[in-house]
């Protein structure tokens, strides 16, 4: 004797549509995903709430730098977990401000940084260096020479190749014009002394501040700087340009060739 087929209401006088009898599972299952999702949901939520109060409440000094930066990429990335990322992205990094400082293309290799994420956190580091050199501005620049050293660090010293940097100076030594005039490879920069103090005579700058970087990270002069930083006072002295100082930019420090005695 046949047997009629199963029917999930245990009716077994009627032939069972096995399309009837799925379908009245998949809402049981999509009630129970959109149920995980929700938790998910209001967990992060609250993560980012308590977060964003004790920011408000104590300032940056309750958090972690990982925590900061989680913070911003809620804005960035709405609706994601940003931990993991925040975490990543100074893992590979080290720092705040080798995140900021990193290429586009080095950030997207960390997982959870897309084109839009990335191309907004290069925008917000280039904020920071023009807030930093808008200080300078209408300034004596020697004397605010931490303001110099903190613009020139956070503008160079997390490149990843060789830039030779000019700051332009007035008779008051004050800022005319910020110039990087070359861009070379990991580990050298050529420089020609002669174009140096030509451009000088062109913006009718009396003095000048040599800036350039060394992406190993160790700023002490090498042989090549301290030749050709004289070599370009030489020149300059003649046409009553003053060289003030060459600044060597690495990724924890700084040299100052004239504190170092060697112009």
């Amino acid at each position: 004797m046949t047997k009629p087929p199963f029917s999930p209401d245990g009716d077994t006088s009627q032939p069972a549509d096995e399309r009837g009898f799925f379908a009245g599972q998949q809402p049981k299952r999509a009630g129970a995903a959109i149920a995980a999702v929700q938790q998910d949901d209001a967990h992060y939520h609250g993560h980012r709430d308590r977060l964003r109060t004790r920011y408000r409440e104590h300032g940056d000094t309750a958090l972690a730098d990982y925590e900061i930066l989680e913070l911003l990429l809620f804005r960035l990335i709405p609706r994601r977990d940003t931990k993991p990322i925040a975490k990543a992205l100074l893992e590979r990094f080290g720092t705040l401000a080798g995140v900021f400082g990193a290429s586009p293309a080095l950030l997207q290799e960390v997982k959870g940084i897309g084109e839009a994420v990335a191309f907004d956190l290069k925008l917000i580091s280039t904020v920071t260096h023009r807030t930093l050199k808008s200080g300078l501005k209408g300034k004596q620049v020697l004397a605010s020479w931490s303001s110099v050293i903190d613009y020139c660090h956070a503008a160079m010293a997390h490149e990843t190749r060789e830039q030779f940097r000019i700051l332009f100076l007035d008779k008051r030594n004050a800022l005319i014009a910020d110039e990087v005039q070359q861009t070379g490879t990991i580990d050298h920069t050529p420089v020609y002394p002669r174009e140096v103090v030509k451009r000088a005579l062109e913006l009718s700058a009396t003095a000048l501040i040599l800036v350039h970087n060394h992406p190993s990270g160790d700023p002490a002069p090498s042989r090549a700087d301290i030749e050709m930083t004289r070599l370009i006072v030489d020149i300059a002295k003649p046409l009553e340009i003053t060289v003030h100082d060459h600044i060597i930019i690495g990724k924890d420090g700084h040299a100052s060739l004239k504190s170092l005695r060697l112009i």
